[in-house]
């Protein structure tokens, strides 16, 4: 029996959820909030942690949970799962968004039908299956998911402050909202028995709803509400999946499903995943998620709810391997990645730039998962750590400067290094990640390219264009941040919490320490799981290319240290501004007379890349791609 290991699991679905009830009952005390999540958070790393030690893969089965047990938590989650569902009727009636009236009752109605046909039928031999994907997404949502928790603390509290009138303070249920969401993301990654799993999937939706809408202003309620109807949407294929797959096996087991060759489930489960990661059409969801105070955007984009998204997708790559449905699926991802990597060019908000560029490295993920060989597979679940880590640490610097500068526009984010340094050093290290060699996003990018060429050359069309403007818009930002135009701006970084320091230092040190120990992440962690759900060769990197690898991150470490004593030993000189300069390097009198200031600002190039031009023909080119590959599998059938 697998004792220990089922403890482990147990844990980290459960103990997450009692610590939110606890959070609900903390009132006001901000001492006592941050006692509790920073004990929480450190319990739940260090048990994700601990699976690293274990053996995998290995299955939980029901026995070893116990038969009553099992039962009684199938019950539980079913009751829980009908009064959620009775809940989001009432406020969708309430609200008049009767389209998420009609897909939630379409949902309910199918699963209660289901589970009362099949009563005492629908038993797993395996509750929970453990492999070194799941331990990868564990630690993914333990590490990032607790360090946003943490930040969260210090965040709210300067949030309520500075929306003191226009917010209710509910923090409670913030942080209890929180902490359910990651039992739940929990409860994804280690699910075979696919009702549970479902149940998790369906928690996620529904904490995401009411975290988008937290505000409660109008905009936000709208958001959650759009984010609520496209999850729904893939909550319902999701429940057809489980359907169709048990009228064909009798089973609801992941594990059988990718055993079962059927097309059907894996293509509906894939269209959950889909929606869940806003691809085309559904991105909207996850850009109007933007309102919501920034954990949640955090949470949302880099380690919870878009991972669950490419997570099941990824878990189905095996079966869609050299199918016209697979092929399809990658489609969809290229286009994604290609539209929204153009869209990010665009935008001076500086949010919207990280939303579109989560929702194209999605697509990216989506595209490898939708080949399916060993190389591509091996290459999403890259993509998922380096995304994860580094996204994480931009999205929470952003935060912190918002409420800084009260401003989320690049533009004025200029000369961040002198007002701000440590968090522009921070801000540097994420963006490095995501696009500088040797961090591991670029080399991710580049075992795709090699995947898509050995299967599908057509498809690197996406990768290379797409890749190429994802370069321009974080040079742009990183400019931006490196631009002098005040060099006796005043320091900003007082006022920024521990917990906020703390959150942000250790992500900054995972975005290099999973660069520093890429090998080992792909040797210990990734190359089994491909060996183990693919039967293919391993990625084997070559001594030579990781020498050069370290040479790089050698010299790319040095870049920002020569910032961290920014003004002892360097002597800032006026800058040439075709004019006289007027008392400072910012200011000069022009060939009229006339005293001006330095402006420097970058392209955006919105007439060519611009949402209104782009976005649309995007939507419509996956949602046609999207019905074939539906059109298709029943025809299929």
């Amino acid at each position: 029996m697998n004792v220990s290991l089922l403890h482990e699991v147990g844990f980290l679905i459960l103990f997450p959820i009692l610590v939110a009830i606890l959070l609900l009952f903390t009132g006001k005390s901000d001492r006592v909030r941050a006692a509790i999540v920073g004990v929480a958070s450190v319990a739940i790393i260090a048990v994700s942690v601990a699976l690293l030690f274990g053996d995998s893969p290995k299955a939980i089965s029901t026995e070893e949970i116990g038969p009553h047990r099992a039962e009684l938590a199938s019950q539980t989650m079913f009751w829980i799962e009908m009064a959620l569902g009775v809940v989001v009727l009432f406020i969708s009636i309430r609200a008049k968004k009767f389209l998420v009236t009609a897909l939630m009752t379409a949902q309910a109605g199918l699963m209660i039908w289901f589970e009362h046909a099949n009563a005492g039928k629908l038993e797993a031999k395996n509750a929970f299956f453990v492999d070194n994907f799941s331990v990868i997404m564990a630690l993914i949502i333990g590490i990032i998911g607790c360090l946003i928790c943490v930040y969260a603390v210090g965040y709210m509290k300067d949030f309520h402050h500075h929306f003191r009138q226009e917010v209710k303070d509910r923090r409670p249920f913030f942080f209890f909202i929180l902490f359910a969401f990651l039992g739940a993301m929990f409860g994804i990654v280690f699910a075979n028995n696919l009702l549970w799993m479902y149940f998790f999937w369906e928690v996620t939706t529904l904490a995401s709803f009411v975290l988008i809408g937290y505000k409660g202003d109008k905009e936000s309620v709208n958001n959650a509400y759009r984010a609520l109807l496209y999850n729904l949407l893939g909550g319902l294929a999701f429940a057809l999946a489980i359907v169709v797959l048990f009228n064909k096996t009798h089973s609801v087991e992941m594990s059988e499903l990718l055993k079962a060759g059927l097309l059907a489930p894996v293509v509906l489960i894939s269209f959950a995943g889909m929606t869940k990661s806003a691809q085309l059409p559904f991105s909207k969801w996850l850009l109007g998620a933007m309102v919501a105070p920034t954990p949640v955007s955090a949470l949302l984009h880099s380690s919870t709810m878009v991972k669950a998204g490419v997570f099941v997708i990824v878990r189905m790559a095996p079966a869609l391997c050299g199918t016209k449905a697979g092929t399809l699926v990658a489609l969809v991802g290229g286009v994604t990645f290609l539209v929204t990597s153009f869209i990010a060019v665009s935008q001076s908000n500086a949010k919207k730039v990280l939303a579109y560029s989560t929702i194209a490295n999605l697509g990216l993920i989506v595209m490898c998962g939708g080949i399916g060989t060993p190389e591509a597979v091996w290459a999403a679940v890259m993509l998922i750590i380096f995304h994860a880590v580094a996204k994480g640490l931009l999205f929470l610097c952003v935060g912190v400067v918002e409420h800084k500068i009260h401003s989320r526009d690049i533009e004025d984010m200029s000369g961040l290094i002198i007002s701000m340094p440590k968090l522009s050093v921070m801000m540097q290290i994420g963006m490095a990640g995501m696009f500088l060699a040797p961090f591991g996003m670029l080399i991710s990018k580049w075992a795709a390219m090699k995947a898509l060429i050995d299967s599908n050359a057509l498809l690197v069309v996406f990768v290379v264009f797409g890749s190429a403007v994802t370069l321009l818009f974080w040079v742009k930002w990183m400019g931006k941040l490196l631009q002098i135009t005040k060099p006796d701006a005043a320091n900003l970084e007082g006022g920024i919490s521990a917990g906020e320091w703390t959150a942000l230092g250790s992500l900054a040190v995972l975005t290099i320490g999973a660069c520093l120990f890429f090998p080992l992440l792909s040797s210990q962690l990734v190359d089994p799981y491909v060996q183990s759900v693919c039967k293919g060769v391993t990625m084997d990197l070559g001594a030579g290319n990781i020498i050069i690898m370290l040479i790089m991150l050698g010299l790319v470490a040095l870049f920002p240290l020569s910032f961290l004593h920014y003004g002892r030993r360097v002597r800032v000189v006026d800058s040439y501004l075709g004019g006289a300069n007027a008392g400072c390097s910012t200011r000069f009198t022009g060939s009229a007379g006339a005293t001006h200031d330095m402006a420097l600002k970058n392209y955006y190039l919105e007439s060519w890349f611009g949402e209104s031009r782009l976005l649309m023909p995007g939507a419509l080119a996956c949602a046609l791609l999207i019905s074939l590959m539906l059109a298709l599998t029943i025809i299929a059938r």
